[in-house]
């Protein structure tokens, strides 16, 4: 595995993006916030990763991991919030954005040699970095987790709208009633290698049913749209065969670094139920996090809360927080899972 600049192919054995060195392509970040530095990582299965890197040179390292059908565009509001303080580093999942895609190497394995190569590529033996994902990115933290390089270099996690296992069998897109007949309905619907067509009124109208709270403006809604539209249709498909049989709940106990949970209450693609059975397996949960009206683009929607639950994360951060509330025999509402006592709206 290595990082090259992307445009700069003959520099490959001297640079990386690791902090100080120089990274070969740059461009003027849309977010006013200075120079971005690209380069391309290699992974396994021949996966070449386009990685950004945003903000501060000297600043602590947040390592961002966008999820389904989605691209580094996604942190953008995100990045907003922290790359005055921080050093962002971001990259495109095999097959989306600016990946290209591997047929036949799409796997959870992947999705952690994958984040497993871009911290090789571009932190130092010994930096500590805070690790941030969302929906399939979590899911690549989680897989990640008892990888040698995260352990040494990752010092604690957020994990933002997702689910370890039986997605579609909780997923509520479908408005159905029957639990069998809407999981067949969802299965057959996001593993379909169909393609969208153009994005239009009634097509954004369907995402923003599936993916945000109420309350999104029109704006946010045609972004998530034009986002998920550009996903190739067989790489939307092959992850989602994969999504549709994850079993990734068992790996939770290897994360054992302090980990921050935030989810939107309205999500229906990775319903609130998977987050309060999440955090029952989480060893090191510092907090979760559950955000009213919110749907399952959580950082777009959201992006100031879920910048702070990364800076909390950071040594700073962890130094200044009180000691967490002891957990508390109180039985859960009727109906739900088990709930952790450090929930926060």
């Amino acid at each position: 595995m290595s990082g090259e600049p992307e445009d700069m192919t003959d520099s490959r054995d001297r640079t990386t993006g690791k902090r100080g060195d120089p990274v070969g392509a740059a461009r003027t970040a849309e977010d006013g916030q200075g120079d971005v530095r690209e380069l391309t990582v290699e992974s396994t299965g021949g996966a070449r990763l386009h990685t950004e890197i945003h903000g501060r040179v000297d600043g602590p390292t947040v390592l961002l991991a966008h999820g389904w059908t989605c691209n580094t565009t996604f942190w953008e509001p995100v990045i907003r919030q922290l790359a005055g303080t921080h050093r962002v580093v971001l990259y495109d999942q095999r097959g989306h954005g600016r990946s290209p895609a591997t047929p036949g190497s799409c796997d959870t394995e992947a999705l952690a040699d994958d984040l497993c190569a871009v911290l090789e590529a571009t932190t130092e033996p010994g930096e500590k970095v805070v690790a941030g994902g969302h929906s399939m990115g979590a899911m690549t933290l989680v897989a990640a987790a008892r990888r040698q390089v995260f352990r040494e270099r990752v010092s604690a996690a957020m994990l933002c709208s997702t689910g370890m296992e039986r997605l579609l069998h909780e997923a509520r897109v479908a408005p159905i009633r029957s639990v069998k007949l809407r999981y067949r309905v969802q299965k057959l619907v996001f593993t379909a290698a169909l393609p969208l067509g153009p994005v239009t009124p009634l097509g954004k109208r369907v995402l923003a049913h599936s993916t945000l709270g109420a309350g999104a403006s029109a704006a946010l809604r045609t972004q998530v749209a034009e986002m998920v539209h550009a996903c190739p249709r067989k790489v939307r498909a092959e992850w989602a065969g994969v999504l549709s049989t994850l079993a990734l709940a068992d790996r939770l106990a290897d994360l054992t670094v302090p980990t921050a949970v935030v989810h939107g209450d309205a999500d229906r693609l990775t319903p609130p139920v998977l987050a309060h059975r999440m955090v029952q397996g989480l060893p090191a949960l510092t907090e979760l996090h559950m955000l009213p009206g919110l749907g399952h683009m959580t950082p777009l929607e959201d992006p100031a809360v879920v910048a702070q639950v990364l800076r909390e994360l950071g040594p700073a951060g962890r130094a200044a927080a009180p000691e967490a509330a002891p957990e508390t025999d109180q039985a859960p509402a009727q109906g739900t899972d088990p709930q952790p006592a450090q929930e926060t709206a």
